[in-house]
């Protein structure tokens, strides 16, 4: 009997998704608001221009490529690129062919360098055990909306196994720091936020788990569960940031956190 019923999730592009932030706040969002109100306050009134960096692009093609497999990944993405007939080499991305080529196409474009890397990445997966049994069964890329305490608020989960519950892929640098760089970028925010939205539809709190992949070799790929201690540690921070989420709007201010004096002493311990 499985956990949680898949039909929880909404099925619309990544498009669709991002378009919608501007009516529902989502893990990052709050993030951004934790680390400086101020920015995101710039941010969602349009002040500051997305841009998707190449190696944000990569992480989403290896997302695609690895929860969703090569067909999708192939029709979402313009893949390799043109030919150099001379040498039978493919073109460097900075040439005008390549450029030109990129140019035609309707839809990002992934080099060829970048889909190696990429396949690579997806078979490093592929040799987890814990990986594969998380990846057996469910539905990637899944919207839940649901109001969270008191704010409309979105979710759109990497993959949602129906037995084992909640599964995040990260790609990193080296698995050797993956913990101290989950603390660093809130990962532990991020999942409890996901966790605590989609217990707001189903009315349990469904365990979570980390799938994380290195980008180099030997392409290592480690699996955390996250414990629960740390859940609730991170859901208790995540509310009381929602509170002065509301408290800033209503008084609509906006800090840095850096508006007070500090004292720079490496002497302390």
């Amino acid at each position: 009997m499985s956990l949680i019923d898949l039909n929880v999730l909404e099925t619309e592009s990544a498009e669709s998704y991002h378009a919608n932030s501007k009516d529902y706040l989502s893990s990052h969002q709050l993030i951004e608001f934790m680390n400086c109100p101020f920015l995101y306050r710039k941010r969602r009134a349009g002040l500051i221009a997305a841009i998707e960096s190449p190696s944000f692009l990569i992480g989403r093609a290896a997302h695609c490529r690895i929860l969703e497999g090569v067909d999708v990944y192939e029709s979402e993405f313009a893949i390799g690129g043109p030919v150099n007939p001379s040498t039978g080499k493919p073109y460097g991305v900075a040439t005008k062919k390549f450029i030109e080529w990129q140019d035609s196409q309707n839809k990002p474009v992934i080099s060829f360098e970048r889909s190696e890397l990429i396949n690579s990445l997806n078979s490093g997966v592929r040799q987890n055990n814990y990986a594969n049994d998380l990846l057996a069964n469910g539905k990637a890329e899944g919207v839940v909306r649901a109001e969270y305490c008191g704010v409309q608020c979105q979710i759109r989960i990497d993959w949602l196994n129906p037995y084992f519950g909640i599964v995040d892929l990260k790609t990193c640098d080296d698995l050797t720091w993956f913990e101290s760089d989950a603390r660093r970028f809130h990962y532990h925010h991020q999942l409890a936020f996901y966790q605590n939205v989609l217990d707001q539809k189903i009315g349990q709190l469904v365990p979570v788990y980390v799938i994380a992949v290195e980008k180099k070799e030997p392409y290592r790929c480690g699996v955390w569960l996250v414990a629960n201690e740390t859940l609730l540690l991170a859901r208790t921070e995540i509310e009381s940031a929602i509170d002065r989420l509301k408290l800033a709007q209503t008084a609509d201010e906006w800090l840095t956190g850096y508006e007070e004096l500090r004292i720079l002493d490496f002497t302390l311990r």
